[in-house]
């Protein structure tokens, strides 16, 4: 069953941008959203990751939780999806400082 995904990818590959752009809209500048199968979403995101280096990439795509939909991070500057008493929340390191963790 296809379903909305929503990718974010910045500072990445020119090629990388170009193969999004032929399974999902690019509706701003790194935002790419589009309708596809759970196969497809995969795969997509195993090419994001791939590529990703020292830019940033998010996946937002619907899933049977309290929220609604799962996060999914890759890159360097990456902010990190923690599961905090059923919800996802977002972890990141500030320069000089270690990741945050959940209590």
């Amino acid at each position: 069953m296809s379903s909305m995904i929503v990718i974010s990818a910045t500072a990445v590959p020119d090629h990388l941008r170009g193969a999004l752009t032929r399974w999902l809209l690019e509706v701003t500048p790194e935002l790419y959203v589009g309708t596809v199968s759970a196969k497809v979403r995969d795969e997509l995101w195993t090419a994001v990751t791939a590529c990703t280096d020292d830019g940033l990439a998010v996946l937002a795509h619907p899933a049977d939780n309290e929220q609604g939909f799962q996060l999914h991070t890759a890159g360097k500057r990456r902010r990190e999806p923690i599961d905090f008493d059923g919800l996802t929340l977002m972890a990141f390191q500030r320069e000089g400082q270690e990741m945050a963790k959940p209590l």
